[in-house]
């Protein structure tokens, strides 16, 4: 067996853990909202039309923030479509997904679940082809106490408190050529440096988010960012990243080492900001929101032009196997690994669409694979983010060369120590030693893993435990050095705590 070596020392922090990097993302496409979060005369839906099957499971996944209402879906909202009595609501045509918006669900009955849920709601607001005024009267509407039209108009739809919505996207990969009112970098950083000095006119107290690269491959990366940047550093606190990854033509290897991409990724608009940041000659540092990560096969996608006189159709429901539930461990490995700059992260979607949460209209939900590593690193991963620098063997990929075997990280939170890892080996358990002697006294309190012999295995709204997360025995921690087997393609946790 293959041996790995890492250790844990509270002096090599990277950075505490930010809540909200565990965050999801509810946008008006396919069935993410209808039949998704909400479908009333479900058997367990609330009087306001909410799946408490659903929601109880996103109170157990942990998500702490949620993005909304889109995604691509924004660029062409009017978001005064979706507020007052819902019989007076107009259907529309979303230009987006080709798809009716009834607009059944709205701005209110968004942040009426968002409480249920137990979530912060990230607003984005349309700068496709709306803009500063718009944008200003969605912060008032949402956030001002009252006394004014917007906030008066609110209190009258029922809602007498305000929303105090902290997080808001300033418009959606505007980068891309597909996007309702697609804009130059010039174009968009002016309307998003002037979108947000009118939105903190109303409301000084919210953080702001501009679009980055929709990915990393666009033509424009990097340049985006920079032009983007030039003109609003001093408006917004993060730029945005996206990306989702899967296996292209049976390269199961490349793809167990995709995070390489996402690191790298993170790596290079890092270094963006804090140019921009040196050449204006500031102090702040600019944070990044990895709010669209995901695996997502979208090669299967036959595209969506059909759909014109459809609500809510199934729309990339992607049914996730093993191995993509190891490769979503490993990419929150990697954004844990870069908690110094990465604050918030949305995993794209939350129901249905690319999504952990799985549905069917009228009847019952399960959990995919994707929800294990999640829910795990939501559930664990708190306090201070420790830099392990794992030595490890390494492996061939066609895509990104040699890459290690092990991804792991590890936090510290009070008298617990976690240990994440992954192994990327397909036909090997990998030995893991970790030298504990700056943090000594403790003993293995579990070790879970999600691993199965068939990595395709899948679960189902009819079948849905037939992959789930197992305790293993065997970790143990002997003098100040802990011993664990990895099994093949797996995702781990490995829970320490100090001895009483």
């Amino acid at each position: 067996m293959k041996q790995a070596q890492l250790k844990l020392d509270p002096d090599f922090a990277i950075g505490e853990v930010d809540r909200r990097l565990f965050g999801s993302f509810v946008e008006h496409m396919g069935r993410c909202v209808y039949t998704g979060i909400y479908e009333p005369g479900h058997p367990t839906a609330d009087h306001e039309g909410f799946r408490g099957d659903v929601l109880d499971l996103v109170r157990e996944l942990g998500v702490s923030v949620v993005r909304y209402p889109g995604g691509n879906f924004v660029s062409g909202y009017r978001w005064e479509d979706g507020t007052g009595p819902r019989e007076d609501r107009p259907t529309r045509l979303d230009l987006a997904w080709r798809s009716i918006e009834t607009n059944e669900v709205g701005v209110n009955e968004f942040a009426t679940w968002a409480r249920r849920a137990g979530v912060s709601p990230m607003m984005a607001v349309n700068l496709g082809t709306r803009g500063v005024r718009e944008a200003a009267d969605l912060v008032e509407y949402c956030n001002h106490p009252g006394g004014t039209y917007w906030s008066d108009l609110r209190v009258k739809h029922g809602q007498a408190e305000p929303h105090a919505i902290s997080l808001w996207c300033l418009g959606n990969e505007l980068d891309g050529p597909w996007q309702t009112g697609h804009k130059t970098a010039q174009e968009y950083g002016r309307l998003a440096a002037e979108a947000a000095k009118a939105m903190r006119q109303v409301d000084p107290g919210i953080e702001l988010v501009a679009c980055g690269s929709s990915n990393s491959a666009m033509p424009t990366f990097g340049a985006w960012e920079a032009t983007v940047l030039e003109h609003t550093y001093d408006h917004v606190d993060y730029v945005s990243l996206h990306a989702y990854y899967e296996e292209f033509d049976g390269d199961l290897d490349s793809f167990l080492a995709c995070a390489q991409d996402m690191d790298q990724f993170i790596g290079a608009v890092v270094a963006t900001c804090d140019h921009v940041g040196a050449k204006l000659r500031r102090r702040k540092k600019i944070r990044l929101s990895f709010d669209e990560w995901n695996v997502w096969y979208a090669r299967r996608f036959p595209g969506h032009e059909h759909l014109e006189s459809q609500h809510a159709p199934r729309l990339i429901e992607d049914n996730y196997h093993v191995a993509d539930a190891v490769v979503v461990g490993s990419l929150l490995i990697t954004l844990l690994r870069h908690a110094d700059r990465v604050s918030v992260a949305c995993q794209a979607q939350l129901a249905n669409v690319i999504a952990p949460i799985l549905t069917e209209p009228g009847g019952g939900v399960c959990r995919q694979t994707i929800f294990y590593p999640f829910a795990q690193a939501a559930r664990f991963a708190r306090g201070t983010v420790l830099r392990v620098e794992p030595t490890s063997p390494r492996y061939d990929t066609a895509r990104f060369g040699e890459v290690p075997l092990l991804s792991a990280v590890a936090t510290q939170d009070g008298e617990e120590v976690t240990v994440f890892a992954v192994n990327r080996s397909t036909t090997e358990s990998l030995g893991l030693t970790a030298n504990l002697r700056a943090v000594p006294g403790h003993e293995v309190v579990e070790h879970l893993a999600l691993a199965e012999a068939d990595h395709t295995l899948t679960n189902t709204v009819a079948e849905p435990d037939r992959v789930r997360p197992r305790v293993l025995a065997g970790a143990s921690v002997t003098g100040d050095v802990l011993t664990a087997e990895l099994p093949a393609l797996s995702w781990n946790v490995i829970r320490l705590r100090r001895r009483a």
